[in-house]
């Protein structure tokens, strides 16, 4: 083992000016980063209605009711519905030659949605979205097509994304498949990990996915999507094809914003429909595969817990001072990298293996924030009190810095219980 230098160096990149409150996004400038969204938890059937998206299906995987919101067909087009007993696999049976992504962008970071809204059935026109962009705070807004499909005799709710840009608002155990986001490039479907185990789907096999035209789908694989109800995603031109409506929803990602109050104002500009504070817990959805954390807090949570004593709400206040919760994890002026900012000579030290897969990635968030819960501990942080504040100001030799990451780890700790 490798022994961290008796005055370690400096694990994080430092922010422009010392802050001016405890509050999530409260530093100027540039505006701090605030809370991750809670997407992991108890692994459940899939609902009913999920409340956010009952404008767009009558019934999901629990009612096996049909009625498909699609765009209006085309004169002399007929919607195409299957015939009973038809069979789940095309003619040219199971394909296993996925393809090689179809240009698909790497994943440089992730973005933790707050808010879903569903529109009432109509498009959200860009004047809406500008709107939302500009309410206060709003860092990231994308919107997406979609609408209900049946699939293997089942209503399931839908997504259209460009997966380039969609799988950075998937939990981190998702967003880094590549393999997944590469099928959906080039043309397959992607399942919720409990869609694809109640619907028994097997990936690389051909399915029809109906809507207003019935296309045979493969199967490119499954994941945690981390959205309440949205069980499979599409391509943009196959949710074109199948008829899919247009940007009928929007994810807003807003670091420091009451959720709450979010959801208020994103429902104002649109004048109503469905907006979703993904923060509760009945919105809450399964750890991706494997029972790894489905998201960063409970990645704080995990970590925490190898260090008896540590709130994961002090794992959470570094993650977002160091990288904002790994959307910029590249190396800083003094030379830090990673999610939790480490320089890598103390990385030798104290990094870990924390996804099991044989090596201790600084770059990989399940290795970086249980490396990070490491060298809090060993310099006492469990103990709490002056050990705690300690152990911080080891992680950045600055009595400001440690000021800040307690005020927002007592934020932290408000917010969430």
């Amino acid at each position: 083992m490798v022994v961290a230098p008796s005055s370690p160096p400096r694990t994080g990149r430092q922010p422009d000016v010392p802050p001016s409150s405890g509050v999530p996004g409260k530093k100027k400038p540039p505006p701090d980063k605030s809370a991750k969204s809670a997407r992991g938890g108890r692994r459940r059937g899939l609902p009913v209605l999920a409340a956010g998206i009952a404008v767009l299906a009558a019934g999901t995987l629990g009612g096996g009711v049909y009625t498909a919101l699609t765009s209006e067909k085309r004169s002399g087009e007929e919607t195409v519905t299957p015939q009973a007993g038809a069979p789940t696999t095309g003619p040219g049976g199971p394909v296993t030659n996925l393809t090689d992504g179809g240009g698909l962008a790497p994943l440089k970071r992730v973005v933790p949605p707050d808010v879903l809204a569903v529109s009432g059935g109509r498009p959200i026109t860009a004047a809406q979205i500008a709107k939302i962009r500009k309410l206060g705070k709003v860092r990231d807004v994308i919107a997406v097509s979609g609408g209900a499909v049946q699939l293997q005799g089942r209503s399931i709710n839908t997504f259209a994304v460009d997966p380039s840009a969609f799988r950075s608002w998937t939990p981190p155990g998702t967003a880094k498949k590549t393999e997944l986001w590469s099928a959906l490039a080039g043309g397959q479907f992607v399942a919720s990990s409990t869609a694809a185990e109640q619907l028994q789907l097997a990936r690389g096999l051909r399915y029809p996915v109906v809507g207003r035209t019935m296309p045979t789908l493969v199967m490119g694989g499954s994941g945690a999507l981390g959205l309440p109800g949205i069980d499979l995603l599409v391509g943009r031109k196959a949710g074109a094809d199948i008829g899919l409506v247009p940007n009928v929803a929007v994810l807003v990602n807003a670091p420091g914003v009451d959720p709450a109050k979010l959801v208020r104002a994103v429902k104002k500009v649109l004048s109503g429909g469905n907006v979703v504070n993904l923060h509760e817990g009945k919105y809450q959805t399964p750890a991706d595969g494997g029972g790894r954390p489905g998201s960063y807090l409970d990645l704080y949570k995990q970590a925490a817990t190898s260090c008896p004593g540590l709130s994961w709400t002090v794992l959470a206040a570094i993650g977002q001072v160091e990288s904002d919760h790994n959307r910029n994890p590249g190396r800083s002026s003094a030379g830090a990298l990673g999610p939790m900012q480490f320089m890598p000579a103390t990385w030798k030290a104290y990094g870990v293996d924390g996804d099991g897969d044989g090596k201790a990635d600084i770059m990989n968030p399940y290795d970086a924030i249980p490396g990070a819960a490491k060298y809090l501990c060993a310099n006492g942080a469990g103990r709490g009190g002056k050990q705690l504040y300690r152990a911080v100001w080891h992680y950045n030799h600055a009595d400001w810095y440690v000021q800040k990451v307690l005020a927002l780890a007592r934020a932290y700790a408000a917010r969430y219980t």
